[in-house]
């Protein structure tokens, strides 16, 4: 797993180094010791390095200076940095924490535990694969045999897998919890534990129990296979077999177990441990710390109640020792202000005392300890009870991530349907909607046409009766007059009015649109019907869009006659047509000096049948700009304008070129 990784260990004590170098060296690092922080400093301009293994007293520096020297710099500010001291005071630790340490470890430590925790942090910190190897599956292979395991990676990489091996059960269980390996080969008979023993181990480690597991065994014995199968074991094969089967059952092992329920992402119980001692007995917390580091747990003495909460604020422990004195009233409190203490009342709290009373008992379960014990001096009870405790938050953990990975399934689901039913909805809507829009097309020409036939009338009753009465005076023909005028109005009105009820449902057919052809021409034939005028006009010839060609005719129409009209009083007539670009994006406008208006009544604007104007000066039925409105809306963009009465008028608009979903071919 460590090939290619590189640990700087800063010590100067010789046997500190030698005792590391052995450890690192053994799991496949390689070492650079150094006595002294010159040597260090020198070798880090140089070198990159994986980890840092720190003293906190050397000959030329102060530790921690030296780890505040790496976390101010960027080339190592992210380097994992494992603080080595024989300071055991706890403000001594939380001075490293605070400082930026990854780990802080009391001397004397378990050179295993260092390796553990320093393989932990890379592969937290940088992932634990090479280039070479990403990707491939990686196999733990446990076998004490050089020749078997050399005979495994041979076949395995030629196979395209990545081989990891132990030569040991201990060593292959800390391996397994280091590198999350993708399957275990393990052998039967091994010098510490055997073979289903690693097994049942990673059966019970909610993080490793998916691992398919291969038994290897040199066993005659007719019962070997259905005892390794009892052990919870995937497939069991003889190490005589030729290594295609090991492959074969090896695949199989693997395709079922991607199949299944995938391993969570949880800590696992066979990873390096901390375990917090709290206790004013000195010489108690001493060989506490001795017997538990070497059943791989790091030990953290904390003299006080109040050392081991201001600790806690600053580094994880996974389980919690408090010793408890004979009918210890304080040592009970000190149970029940961890207890209440947010972020650590879940970690497991065991209580050591020596009274035998069931009541003292009671009162600690009651207090919130999780488990009460008797010192026995036996280090492997202890042990196996920590091991308890660590596997009952493993499983609390498991379960709540179970929960939530339900309650997220829930969420998602319960989204799902309401999305449906908000699309069956939407639909039921557009189809209503539509419904609407038929019957409403069908009122309004129904409608339009019952307008139309007595405006008709009127206006032919008053053609002829102005023909048939030949002396009319002045006051009849001006009332004559006015009456076609409003007629025509009206019919006017009504046919503004049908094409805004067929814009609203008109499908939209976008294409890139010569604007500026499209404004000269318009311009051309205002220009055509008032050839007294003289008006100054101004387009940018780049003038482009992607936009509904006909729709966006009546969109200039509609602003260019109201940039033409409302300048007919102006002396010298200005009518500009271009665009403004922007980080949001293209505005389009069109500018007049004519008329202007009050901003003040701006919000009304592209309301339909508003005027601004007198109805004699500007003759119109306020539906333009309500028609132009609704055709911008369409195409998914926004209309505004600026003026000021006397001084003309500025429309501006966007045309975006990705329409919303709703104003794609839908009637609106």
């Amino acid at each position: 797993m460590s090939a290619g990784r590189t640990v700087l260990i800063l010590d100067d004590s010789l046997t500190v180094r030698m005792d590391l170098v052995e450890a690192f060296t053994t799991t496949g690092w390689t070492t650079a010791p150094c006595a002294t922080a010159a040597q260090a400093w020198e070798f880090l301009a140089g070198n990159v390095v994986d980890v840092v293994v720190l003293d906190v007293l050397l000959p030329d520096a102060d530790g921690v200076d030296i780890l505040r020297a790496l976390r101010t710099d960027p080339a190592t500010a992210t380097l994992p940095v494992l603080m080595l001291s024989s300071e055991a005071q706890v403000k001594d630790r939380i001075r490293g924490l605070r400082t930026g340490a990854d780990e802080y470890v009391g001397k004397p430590y378990d050179s295993a535990y260092l390796v553990a925790r320093a393989e932990e942090l890379v592969r937290v910190r940088s992932g634990s694969r090479s280039d070479e190897t990403e990707g491939l599956p990686r196999i733990l292979v446990i076998d004490d045999s050089a020749t078997v395991r050399q005979m495994l990676r041979e076949a395995l990489e030629r196979n395209g897998y990545e081989m990891l091996a132990a030569a040991s059960g201990l060593e292959g269980l800390r391996l397994a919890a280091a590198a999350r390996v993708d399957a275990v080969v393990v052998d039967g008979g091994l010098p510490d534990i055997d073979g289903a023993t690693v097994i049942r181990r990673l059966r019970l480690d909610a993080a490793l129990r998916g691992l398919p597991c291969l038994l290897l065994t040199g066993s005659d014995d007719a019962g070997a296979e259905l005892g390794a199968l009892d052990a919870g074991a995937d497939a069991f094969v003889r190490k005589d077999a030729d290594p295609s089967v090991v492959l074969a059952k090896l695949s199989a092992a693997l395709r079922r177990a991607s199949e299944g329920t995938p391993i969570l992402d949880t800590a696992s119980l066979l990873g390096p441990k901390k375990i917090l001692a709290i206790g004013g007995d000195a010489t108690l917390l001493a060989s506490l710390a001795s017997m538990l580091r070497g059943e791989g747990y790091d030990v953290v003495p904390a003299h006080s109640g109040d050392e081991a909460l201001e600790l806690l604020t600053f580094e994880a422990m996974d389980c919690i020792l408090l010793q408890l004195s004979d009918r210890d009233e304080s040592g009970l409190e000190m149970c029940r202000r961890i207890k209440s203490a947010p972020g650590v009342r879940d970690v497991p709290l065991v209580l050591m005392a020596v009274d035998t009373d069931p009541r003292a008992m009671i009162e600690a379960l009651a207090a919130g300890a999780e488990d009460y014990v008797l010192p026995t001096g036996d280090v492997q009870v202890l042990a196996a009870r920590i091991r308890a405790q660590l596997r009952r938050r493993q499983l609390q953990d498991e379960y709540r991530l179970l929960r939530e990975t339900l309650l997220h399934q829930q969420i998602e689901a319960a989204e799902a349907r309401a999305a449906a039913e908000i699309a069956l909805t939407k639909a039921a809507m557009v189809e209503e909607l539509e419904r609407k829009n038929l019957e409403l097309e069908a009122f309004s020409y129904s409608v339009s046409h019952d307008l139309r036939a007595p405006l008709r009338t009127v206006d032919g009753f008053t053609r002829a009766l102005s023909e048939s009465l030949e002396h009319l005076d002045e006051k009849g023909t001006r009332y004559v007059e006015r009456i076609h005028g409003e007629v025509a109005r009206m019919n006017e009105m009504i046919d503004d009015m049908l094409e805004l009820s067929r814009i609203g449902r008109a499908q939209l057919r976008r294409g890139d649109v010569d604007l500026a052809t499209l404004a000269g021409v318009i311009l051309a034939d205002l220009a055509a019907g008032a050839p007294e005028r003289q008006v100054t006009v101004v387009i940018d010839a780049q003038l482009r869009a992607s936009a509904d060609p006909r729709l966006i005719r009546n969109v200039f129409e509609n602003l260019l006659g109201n940039a033409w009209k409302f300048t007919a009083k102006t002396a010298a007539a200005i009518v500009e047509v271009g665009c403004e670009q922007s980080d949001q994006g293209v505005t389009y406008f069109v500018r007049d000096n004519g008329d202007g208006f009050n901003m003040a009544r701006a919000e009304r604007l592209f309301s339909p049948f508003q005027r601004f104007h007198s109805q004699a000066d500007f003759p119109g039925t306020g539906i333009g700009l309500a028609t132009v409105h609704r055709i911008v809306d369409r195409h998914g963009g926004q209309v505004w304008a600026e003026a000021e009465v006397g001084q003309g008028a500025t429309f501006r608009f966007t045309l975006p070129p990705n329409p919303r979903a709703d104003s794609g071919d839908q009637p609106s």
